[in-house]
């Protein structure tokens, strides 16, 4: 957004000499009887370097115009924090739907390069989506593998209770498992995603 000072050409904390200065400098190349063959937009720009300098050689206009571009830099600013803010968020809504996609096709068997095509086909950027496709492969074939493992060799301190336990403590070591397995593959997520907590 251009400022008064920029029209002069001048820093906002110009003294007044150099504002001066800068108006008869500006009003010089600006003026249409050195401009021609584009009058109109020289004595546009002129009319905008005049009315520039009169506000900032008074002071109390100056002041004023001062405080209220202050405020406008405020205001912008936050405006500014809240687009990136909802941008973030928006960001990472996206990614979150990637991996889902990438997730549902491994798990339906799909190959790489479908689940890479997939993605590519839900406006996932190309390095993105390899990057979601190889860790949503990495974890299903995870899954499998440790479905595929029998149950005392996934736990063999847990199958040694369970034959030492009744029905309640086969319970709570079910619950146990579940536990750790859930704690396992959330690591997996995270670590291969990127995600966290």
């Amino acid at each position: 957004m251009a400022t008064l000072y920029d029209l002069l050409g001048v820093s906002d904390d110009a003294s007044d000499a150099d504002i001066k200065r800068a108006y008869r400098r500006a009003a010089m190349k600006a003026h249409p009887d050195r401009n021609m063959g584009r009058e109109a937009s020289a004595h546009a720009q002129f009319q905008e370097i005049k009315e520039a300098y009169a506000i900032l050689s008074d002071p109390t206009q100056r002041s004023v115009y001062d405080a209220v571009y202050a405020e406008e830099m405020v205001r912008l600013a936050r405006e500014q924090e809240e687009e990136a803010r909802l941008q973030e968020v928006a960001r990472q809504e996206a990614y979150a739907r990637h991996v889902c996609v990438a997730m549902r096709f491994a798990e339906q068997g799909y190959n790489r390069d479908v689940v890479f095509g997939a993605l590519l086909a839900g406006d996932c950027e190309t390095q993105l989506a390899g990057h979601i496709a190889d860790g949503a492969l990495a974890l299903h074939l995870s899954r499998q593998a440790d479905n595929a493992m029998p149950r005392d060799a996934r736990e063999p301190d847990e199958a040694m209770q369970a034959s030492t336990s009744h029905s309640v403590g086969d319970e709570e070591s079910q619950k146990a498992d579940d536990r750790r397995h859930a704690n396992l593959l959330s690591a997996i997520w995270h670590g291969m995603f990127g995600l966290h907590p």
